[in-house]
């Protein structure tokens, strides 16, 4: 966790999630720049596996913001808001005539910064 006290923002970070990049992406780019009451009804109907681990992150950087800067919940917007690509987790799978068949299981890294609605 990171904290910028000149611009009153807070970073939530969770590595290795199990799920593309581009597919975290499309769930992401719907509560950037949100405020943060809107964020988790945005989540909450979005019919997507990455919903969960991005509310969970969602919540923890408002845990973050109102305990570490005083921050309301009212009062906070979703600034940034990124997804990069993990580490690739590479498996075979046994494949006809002793072949093995390589498989590649994406992680994802989720960034989300909560700051103080500028009036």
């Amino acid at each position: 966790m990171k904290t910028n006290y000149s611009n009153l923002e807070t970073q939530a970070l969770a590595k290795h999630i199990r799920i593309f990049a581009s597919k975290v992406r499309r769930v992401i780019n719907e509560i950037c720049g949100r405020l943060y009451e809107q964020a988790p009804m945005i989540l909450e109907f979005m019919l997507y596996r990455a919903c969960y681990p991005v509310s969970q992150l969602l919540f923890l950087a408002a845990a973050n913001a109102s305990h570490n800067l005083g921050l309301n919940k009212a009062d906070s917007v979703t600034s940034e808001v990124k997804v990069d690509e993990g580490t690739m987790l590479k498996r075979f799978e046994p494949r006809a005539q002793g072949r093995g068949y390589p498989i590649h299981k994406p992680t994802s890294h989720i960034t989300i910064v909560i700051k103080k609605k500028s009036t």
